[in-house]
């Protein structure tokens, strides 16, 4: 369980970059898998990154 969420988190970190290899991608996607994990885990990364940097901002603006 652990492997697959990882792998769900390096595979999406990977994409959020545009460095996704076509052997991950293929890995990910080859066997008609559901985008809907990737996407979920693309909005949860997305919301933390903006969380993140308003986090930072308002420390060195304060």
């Amino acid at each position: 369980m652990f492997t697959q969420v990882w792998q769900l988190f390096t595979s999406t970190l990977a994409a959020f970059f545009g460095v996704q290899s076509d052997k991950n991608r293929h890995r990910d996607f080859g066997d008609n898998e559901s985008p809907i994990p990737f996407i979920i885990m693309g909005i949860v990364m997305a919301i933390l990154l903006v969380l993140g940097l308003f986090f930072i901002v308002s420390q060195v603006t304060s």
